[in-house]
């Protein structure tokens, strides 16, 4: 039997189980199917530990020093050749190790991540992770949901189905029973229950996936790291170029260039870069996690340091998302109960609508109304889906006649009427008789005092559709959101709302948390040229009455204008919108397809883990610009010293090896700067290269100054011998340049913010293995305590000095009207 037909046997004996009433899988067969078929995992890891350490030695930095260590070799010159060979392990060991802890966080992150799935077990409907789903599993799929695995559809009417993650096909397919569907899918309408009878590798989707790779794309920030690796390399290159020129037309040894040149350019490449950036950001992403904000693209940590509009939800993340039912406006000669009624029986408890849990805590406030319920059953539900915008339900009465009813938007409902209620219908405000056809007054009414209206209708004997009434539902404001919009707005962020309610709706509740009130339809800029449209979304305060297209639509208008946008959205339409924008944000209960689609996935509901967000982002980008800065100020001091040294004075300042040690010693407490204590910027944070730029050429040429007087002191002062002057020099580089990382970390004074605790030990600690290293001749010439105590203090006074001239630049470059906050 081929694989095919095994599987087609297995799932007609899952399907023989199913119609036999047995009703799922128990718990206890469940967890001995999990242990036959593993995880619904649709990737696996192909690359083993070892092999991923071997990588490593592969890279540009490790191939450098290799062929530095090789000519150390050929110039018989072992010491250096062994130590060098000792250093190369060390970075290598430290490279994966911090790689390998920044992707095992970001791994635990993405388990939270996981799909969801209602499953049925011993007869109760339970939600799990999709993981834990098995061949023979009954599921329930609903809108927005993604198959979690290969099923067949069991019961129910129909399901729009989105395939074109798996077939190209953009138009969605539609699905009955007995039909089936793909892992990987998205549902865009409908209902059903399926078995499941495929997970894990075993899927269409899996088997799809072993011949797919992901492309992967770099944000704004990674790029501009990039450049400036880019540029340290050319700037090194261009120096060793032109040294190489001077060596040759003195006729000096080329082989001893050579290897001196090499472990130049490693002094120079940024070795340190991927894993800062890897280290910070996921340790900016487990800081998110413990918020409430899970990061499932670490770019968009970055893309958020520089977003300038937030494009706001209203429910569930501006307001609480805790529907309540405070009014009920029946029409003609329908009651109250009459309106509760109907809505309740378009209503489905198990599906936990946050409108229809609010309709049916309404019921249980009304004495008697369950004995009226009781009286009625439904024989088929439509649930509810973005296009109709209401549902349905077939109901049959105790007396066997049968009717329709169906809750939804008002303008939804009052087009199923056709125009005869318009004449026949009355409802009751405020004491006077109004026709049904001015229903849009009562909604706005309704809307005025931040009230939802929800249309409910049935159809009378002949089938014919009448407006039963009005329910009003309020969703009230969370606690914390006007506050928490005015940080945000003080924070250069221009937040706007974006709700598919009411109009007046909107500027009752944007009036509430203290937005500005210039709400717009979306429909105000559709029509119009994009420059046009431009400038009307840019300067609105918000939109209502949007679909999610329009958010869409938004997202591109703003990002035309040259904004970083942040969108928030639930539903599996605003997967679009939030796969458009920067940062691309699933609010507390969103879809699947929602939450596959976004950057950042909120567990907590509110705007304050956004904002939270922000903040830390922010932090984030502080410490890689504080990184950058002092990368490229190092690079400068180093080469130019050195290359000068060599070119005017014909002197080696310092050994390879010594390069080796600056190197590999430098970048190792570095990585601690992804703890360091930062203050966040009040304005949206974006690479500023110029000031950038000219703050490490400054500091830069600080620097070889300062080397060129010791450099003096050693020769004229102290009078040393070649080999001692070189481990003198040696110390003050190392010294120097890892207090020029106390330098770089502030723009005011180094003392205005305190370091953090790993970062400050990690450059003690460092410095003190080099002194010890040069006072008593370990690998190095030995120089003993006078001369190593002397370059602390000649390190230590240029710091102080080189921290003012940095004050005074950054004032004269116009950073200090810029706010900070810790």
């Amino acid at each position: 039997m081929s694989a095919d037909e095994a599987k087609e046997a297995s799932v007609a004996d899952l399907m023989e189980k199913l119609k036999s009433g047995e009703g799922g899988l128990g718990a206890a067969e469940a967890k001995e199917r999990l242990q036959k078929y593993g995880p619904n995992e649709i990737t696996e890891k192909k690359t083993s530990e070892l092999v991923k350490f071997l990588g490593y030695f592969w890279g540009p930095i490790p191939w450098m020093i290799e062929i530095a260590a090789v000519l150390s070799a050929v110039l018989q010159r072992w010491d250096d050749f062994a130590i060098i060979l000792a250093l190369l392990l060390l970075n290598v060991t430290v490279g994966f190790w911090q790689e390998h802890k920044a992707d095992n966080a970001i791994e635990l992150l993405k388990q939270k991540l996981a799909l969801k799935a209602r499953v049925l077990r011993d007869s109760k409907w339970l939600e799990v992770s999709a993981g834990e789903i098995v061949p023979g599993d009954v599921i329930r799929l609903r809108l927005g949901d993604i198959f979690p695995a290969d099923v067949k559809l069991t019961a129910g009417d129909y399901l729009l189905v989105d395939e074109s993650a798996l077939t190209g096909e953009s138009l969605p397919v539609e699905k009955h029973v007995a039909d089936v569907a793909y892992s990987g899918s998205v549902i865009r309408q409908g209902e059903m229950d399926a078995l499941v009878v495929a997970t894990g590798m075993n899927t269409f989707f899996g088997r799809t996936a072993k011949l797919v790779e992901e492309a992967k794309t770099r944000s704004h920030f990674q790029k501009a790291v990039i450049k400036i690796g880019d540029y340290l390399i050319v700037f090194a290159l261009i120096l060793v170029a032109f040294t190489f020129l001077v060596v040759l037309f003195r006729h000096e040894s080329l082989l001893e260039f050579f290897q001196f040149a090499l472990v130049l350019l490693v002094a120079a490449i940024p070795a340190a870069l991927p894993a800062v950036l890897s280290v910070s950001m996921a340790v900016g992403a487990i800081t998110l996690a413990g918020d409430g904000a899970i990061v499932s693209k670490l770019a968009a940590v970055e893309e958020m340091a520089g977003m300038d509009i937030l494009c706001s939800d209203k429910t569930g993340t501006i307001t609480k998302n805790e529907l309540v039912l405070t009014e009920i406006n029946p029409f003609q000669d329908f009651s109250e109960n009459d309106v509760l009624l109907f809505a309740s029986l378009a209503s489905r408890e198990e599906d936990g609508d946050p409108i229809d849990d609010a309709i049916l805590a309404g019921t249980k406030t009304l004495q008697g109304f369950s004995g009226l319920a009781g009286s009625y059953r439904v024989l088929s539900f439509k649930p509810f889906d973005p296009v109709s915008k209401r549902t349905e339900a077939t109901v049959e009465d105790s007396a066997g006649n049968r009717f329709l009813v169906t809750k939804g938007a008002p303008q939804a409902v009052s087009a199923l009427l056709d125009g005869e209620v318009a004449t026949d219908s009355k409802v009751t405000v405020e004491g006077e008789d109004t026709p049904e056809s001015r229903v849009e007054e009562f909604v706005d009414e309704f809307a005025s005092r931040g009230y939802r209206a929800l249309g409910v209708g049935k159809t009378d004997a002949r089938g014919n559709w009448h407006f039963a009434g009005l329910l009003a539902l309020y969703d009230p404001p969370r606690e914390d959101s006007a506050e928490t919009i005015r940080t945000a707005q003080a924070m250069g962020v221009d937040v706007k709302m974006i709700t598919g309610d009411h109009l007046a709706i909107a500027k009752e509740i944007s009036r509430q948390v203290n937005l500005k009130p210039d709400i717009m339809l979306a429909t105000s800029f559709l029509d119009l040229p994009d420059r046009k449209a431009e400038e009307i979304v840019e300067a609105a305060d918000g939109f209502a009455q949007v679909f999610p297209e329009h958010k869409y639509h938004i997202v591109e208008l703003l990002q035309h204008r040259g904004h970083i946008i942040g969108m928030t959205g639930d539903g599996v339409n605003d997967a679009p919108a939030l796969k458009k924008a920067d940062a691309g944000i699933a609010v507390a209960g969103a879809t699947d397809a929602a939450r596959s689609a976004a950057d950042i996935v909120l567990t907590k509901p509110g705007l304050s883990v956004i904002v939270n967000a922000l903040k830390e982002s922010r932090k984030i980008f502080q410490r890689m610009n504080n990184y950058a800065l002092y990368r490229i100020t190092e690079t400068n001091r180093v080469l130019l010293f050195i290359t000068l040294s060599i070119l005017v004075f014909k002197f080696y300042p310092v050994t390879s090896l010594m390069i080796v040690l600056l190197a590999l010693l430098n970048d190792a407490p570095i990585m601690t700067i992804a703890y360091d204590n930062v203050k966040y910027s009040d304005l949206p944070e974006k690479w500023d290269m110029r000031t950038l730029m000219s703050m490490a050429t400054l500091l830069g040429v600080v620097g070889v100054i300062s080397s060129f007087g010791i450099l003096y002191i050693g020769l004229h002062v102290f009078q040393l011998s070649h080999e001692v002057l070189q481990s003198f020099i040696y110390l003050k580089l190392s010294v120097a340049g890892h207090l020029t990382i106390f330098v770089a970390r502030t723009k005011g004074y180094f003392w205005s913010v305190k370091p953090a605790k790993p970062l400050f030990a990690a450059v003690i600690v460092t410095q003190l293995i080099a002194t010890l290293i040069t006072v008593y001749g370990f690998l190095l010439p030995a120089m003993g305590w006078k001369l190593a105590l002397f370059v602390w203090g000649y390190s230590l006074t240029a710091f102080v000095i080189t921290d003012f001239i940095k004050v005074r630049a950054y004032s004269l470059l116009n950073h200090t009207g810029i706010k900070f906050h810790v």
